[in-house]
Formats: structure tokens, C-alpha cells, sequence
């Protein structure tokens, strides 16, 4: 029977369509940024399903969420499955959610055709996944998985000076469980790709065997402000000029370690910001991406080269800080077996790869047997309100997903 085993698409996509309602945008997309009322709304309703299906509920002091479905042996730890449900500002239908939801149709799956199994099965919905509020990104996964101290986690900040911790007591969400003190017997995490292979592959679902490491950094260069009109070309100081160099630099560096490299300037602060100063200080943010460490160190000593070329030939001085490293991360080989066996024997078209975001599944793989299942979404388009997915292509991801669930809890 289990052979024959599918999830309701229909179900899924409602619960998915459900879900978008709230906190929707008029441009179709998401808006549930991290602890206000709408990610409230969504934790709620989150809830209210899984404890129709007879699941357990607790809420750790970061606010993750653990919806459990018991096994029939109660010593075996849980397996478990799911993503976040917050969204950026202008976030999109599918990013996180789809993880999360996912495992409830699952588990409603399971209920329907009277299926057992040894081990507990469990829902994990993650706190602040998108640093859209509170930077870093990850941060409750990371404190679940020892990356971060739960002070460091609680007391960070949003624009308004309101903390974690504060924002976590004002909707209601702050837990008693200690984050980390609950040990999982794996963890699987479905998720739409937000990158363009598995469509241009026509390939269904992505067998993730980890995650590359990336680096941030802030590069600032100061030169002079002065009149745009009174001060001749020869001599400026022009900090703006200087970054211009570097960011052209940036790309030129991901070419270099072509095709697995990637590079970009996202940020870019100017000051004055005057029309008619000449720009005395401009900051950069560079975020680079690699599979390797090796070539992350590569990278990161041609920027350093790069930049102090960018600024002698404006005469400004430069600062470069390193401002984040996240290393590469190698999923468990068990949970990558897993994910593609069920992926032959459901017979869909599948690829092996690495994940050029970072997810929860990263920082959870430190404490827990992990990996991750992806699905195309349309043009490889994410953080957006025109992202979007096929009911076809999240059914198979689920299939997947409740087959991998199956087999690791069997």
C-alpha cells in the first residue's frame, strides 16, 4: 500500500492558497515578516490544522514550533520535516511555507489511510528565517543548532529598537522548551529551488547534497567631499568612483571561478547623496558564494587585491570588514539516499545539487542527519511576489518528502 502512497494536490494547494491570504499583497505576493500580526495569523492557523490532526504542539524559547505525530515507539526520536512561514516584505506564496505545509498534508496523508509509524513524525516551523526583522537571517535554527547563544538570538534588534525576545512575548510566541534541548532523528526540508536549473533541466525535484559557503563583507572607501562645479577631474578624491571600480571587480572575480562562483554587490550607501557633492564615503556590502572553502579563500584575497587597486586609482582610503561566514555545508548521506530512492521509485526526474541559498536545514544539519528536497519554481524567481509554482511540481515534492519521511521513520 504505501508503494501506491500520494498526498492530496488539491489539499496541498489550498492549504497553500489559505495561508497566502494572509498577510497578502496587492501584487499577488506575501507579506508575513517575522513576529508582527500577520506572522501570528499564519503561526495560528498552523496550529489549529495540526491539532485537528491529533498532533502535539510545543514552542521552544526562539519560537520554533514542533507539531508532533506520535510513533509506536516513543523512545525512537522524531523525524522530522518543514521550513518557516515567514516571508519577506514582498515575499511570495511558496518560500518556507510551502516546507511547512507540506509536512501537514502529510501527516493528514497519513491519518486518512490509518498509517502508523515507529518513529514520531514531527512539523518544525522556524523562527525568522528571513532576517527580514532581525538579522542575521536563520537566527532560531542557528540557535537550535548551537551556531548562536539564545542571548545573542533573543536580544537582537529590528529598526525600531523592539527585540526578538520583545516581539516573540507581544504575539504570544515565547516558549518555554529550550531551544536546542530538543534532539530530532533526522530532518528533511522541502522547498521550492529560487534558482532556474531544475526548470531548465525539466527535471522535478532536486536531491540537495548540501548548501555552499558564503562570505559578506562591507568595504567602505573615504575620500573627499567637495564641490562638483569648482573642483577640477584631476586631483578628486571620488569615493563613488573608487566603488564603481571595486563593483565591476566583484563580478570579474566570479567569472574567474566560473561556472560554481558567484559574486555580488548589494548595497550600495553613498554620502553625502548630494547632486552636487562629490561623494566622500560610499560603503559597499559584497556577498560571495562558493562550494569550497579553498576558493572562498581565493575570492576573498582578490577582493582585498581589487579593492586597494580600486582605491589608488582614486586616491581613497579604503576599510574592508569581513561581516559573515557561513561554510559549506555537506548534507548526511543517509537523508540524501533517502530523499532520491523515493525520488526513482516514484519515478519522477531528478538531479542531484548543491543549494546556492542558505536554509534552516543548514545550521539544523549541525545537531541532526539533514537534507533537503527542492522543486522548480517558475524562471528560478524567489523574494518576490511573482514567484511561483506548479500544484504538480509541490505534489511531487511532497511525495517525495513523505516517502523519505517514511522510510527514515521505518
Amino acid at each position: 500500500m504505501t508503494e501506491k502512497l500520494r498526498i492530496n494536490q488539491d489539499r496541498l494547494w489550498q492549504r497553500l492558497m489559505r495561508m497566502a491570504e494572509i498577510g497578502a499583497t496587492p501584487a499577488g505576493g506575501s507579506c508575513r515578516v517575522a513576529l508582527t500580526e500577520e506572522d501570528r495569523q499564519g503561526r495560528d492557523l498552523f496550529i489549529e490544522w495540526c491539532r485537528t490532526l491529533g498532533c502535539e504542539i510545543r514552542i521552544d524559547r526562539m519560537g520554533n514550533i514542533f507539531a508532533q505525530r506520535p510513533g509506536t515507539d516513543p523512545q525512537r526520536l522524531p523525524i522530522a520535516c518543514g521550513s518557516h512561514l515567514d516571508t519577506q516584505p514582498h515575499g511570495g506564496k511558496f518560500d518556507g511555507v510551502y516546507g511547512v505545509l507540506a509536512g501537514v498534508e502529510i501527516f493528514e496523508t497519513l491519518n486518512d489511510q490509518g498509517i502508523e509509524t515507529a518513529a514520531p513524525l514531527e512539523i518544525c516551523v522556524w523562527t525568522n528565517e528571513e532576517g527580514a526583522r532581525f538579522a542575521p537571517p536563520m537566527i532560531s535554527s542557528g540557535v537550535f543548532g548551537g551556531t548562536y547563544e539564545l542571548d545573542y538570538g533573543l536580544s537582537r534588534q529590528d529598526a525600531d529598537g523592539i527585540t526578538l525576545g520583545e516581539a516573540l512575548e507581544s504575539i504570544g510566541y515565547a516558549g518555554t522548551l529550550p531551544c536546542g534541548g530538543h534532539r530530532l532523528g533526522a530532518f528533511l526540508e522541502a522547498h521550492i529551488e529560487q534558482g532556474p536549473v531544475l526548470e531548465r533541466q525539466a527535471e522535478t525535484i532536486g536531491v540537495v547534497t548540501g548548501v555552499q559557503g558564503s562570505r559578506w563583507y562591507r568595504v567602505t572607501f573615504h575620500g573627499q567631499d567637495a564641490h562638483t562645479g569648482s573642483t577640477p577631474m584631476a586631483g578628486r578624491r571620488d569615493a563613488l568612483v573608487s566603488a564603481a571600480h571595486a563593483i565591476q571587480a566583484v563580478r570579474d572575480i566570479a567569472e574567474q571561478q566560473a561556472p560554481s562562483a558567484v559574486a555580488t554587490v548589494g548595497r550600495i550607501d553613498c554620502s553625502p547623496n548630494s547632486h552636487n557633492t562629490i561623494p566622500g564615503e560610499v560603503a559597499l556590502t559584497v556577498d560571495m558564494r562558493h562550494a569550497t572553502i579553498d576558493t572562498l579563500d581565493i575570492m576573498e584575497t582578490q577582493l582585498h587585491k581589487a579593492v586597494n587597486v580600486a582605491a589608488q586609482q582614486e586616491g581613497t582610503d579604503i576599510e574592508i570588514q569581513r561581516i559573515m561566514a557561513t561554510p559549506p555545508v555537506h548534507f548526511d548521506a543517509r537523508c540524501i539516499e533517502a530523499v532520491a530512492e523515493a525520488a526513482s521509485k516514484l519515478g519522477y526526474p531528478h538531479r542531484r545539487m548543491l543549494s546556492g541559498a542558505g536554509h534552516d536545514a543548514c545550521h539544523v544539519a549541525r545537531v541532526a542527519p539533514t537534507s533537503m528536497i527542492f522543486v522548480p519554481c517558475a524562471g528560478g524567481l524567489s523574494h518576490n511576489e511573482a514567484e511561483s509554482a506548479t500544484p504538480e511540481d509541490l505534489a511531487a515534492g511532497a511525495n517525495v518528502l513523505l516517502h523519505a519521511l517514511l522510510e527514515l521513520a521505518q
